[in-house]
């Protein structure tokens, strides 16, 4: 008896196995099935593994562009982006993913290249303190293979030869924290731009064989002014080029970034924890706080009219 349960014991686990192989048995992905198109999405921004972080890295040129006069290069730009993804799941709409991040944009002299302290504004000739793009966190909703309304997730890009093209555009229109309560009638809302272009190895993306993808991205911003220039106003906008890719791991970061963050901002060796709950930070909410404090340390207060 004990023999013959000891050789069923052993039948059954070489079923279960064969079924745990069959299961894990590497396959090529379809973008146009939600469940698939919801792991590419993954595999794009994600790392191996939930928990195991990922890096993003751009590097590119800021300009100004203001009616009348020509554009000018203000800055070059270093920017990195650690995160890690967690699997989630909901009672209605199945297992998903969501991500935790933070990240770090650097400006730096077009001449030189260091770590900008100080900036003389060209316009009104003011020096002012440069304060980076520092936001922690700049977390996402969490992803599902169905929408909240029902909708199935959709794959956004297209396949060209070897490469799989996913571009994504999003408009951002929303309340400025630096402007009054009249938004709405005035004006002052935070209008800006961010396009995000990814280019897939479609073989990296699609097989599964592959625990993650590392994907090449060009990002462009159009914005408002940065807070910190003292800008008063003055109409136009800033142009933010840079290109980058997914990376392996923090220390293929340039050396001016790691730098800078060893230095100041320590904490972005890590992503945020998997269960962070805080709301996003932007430039303008970090440069509220950042003024805030300045004032309570000096009591100064803000300037009204009469």
């Amino acid at each position: 008896m004990k023999l013959n349960r000891l050789i069923l014991g052993i039948a059954a686990l070489a079923v279960a196995g064969s079924a745990q192989a069959a299961k894990e048995k590497p396959r090529m992905l379809d973008p146009n099935q939600p469940e698939d198109a919801l792991e590419i999405a993954k595999r794009a921004q994600c790392g191996e593994a939930d928990g195991k972080p990922a890096v993003y890295h751009w590097s590119g040129k800021v300009y100004s562009r203001v009616t009348g006069e020509p554009d000018r290069m203000l800055f070059l730009g270093e920017g990195m982006n650690i995160r890690q993804c967690v699997t989630v799941e909901d009672p209605k709409r199945g297992k998903g993913w969501r991500l935790v991040s933070r990240e770090i944009m650097l400006f730096l002299d077009p001449k030189t290249g260091e770590v900008l302290r100080k900036w003389t504004n060209p316009w009104t000739g003011e020096v002012v303190d440069v304060m980076h793009i520092a936001n922690d966190p700049v977390n996402q909703r969490p992803q599902f293979a169905i929408g909240a309304d029902g909708t199935p997730y959709k794959f956004n890009g297209r396949r060209e030869g070897r490469w799989i093209f996913a571009p994504f555009e999003a408009p951002l229109f929303y309340h400025n924290v630096l402007a009054g309560d009249y938004q709405d009638y005035v004006g002052g809302k935070y209008h800006a731009m961010e396009i995000f272009d990814f280019a897939y190895d479609a073989e990296e993306m699609l097989n599964t064989k592959n625990p993650t993808a590392y994907p090449i991205v060009s990002w462009v911003r159009i914005s408002d002014w940065m807070p910190w220039m003292k800008m008063r106003g003055r109409q136009g906008q800033m142009v933010f080029n840079a290109m980058g890719n997914k990376l392996k791991s923090f220390e293929e970061l340039p050396k001016v970034l790691k730098d800078e963050i060893t230095l100041n901002y320590p904490e972005y060796t890590t992503p945020p924890p998997g269960d962070d709950q805080r709301p996003n930070e932007t430039t303008w909410t970090v440069f509220k706080k950042l003024v805030d404090k300045q004032r309570a340390a000096t009591g100064d207060k803000p300037k009204t009219g009469h």
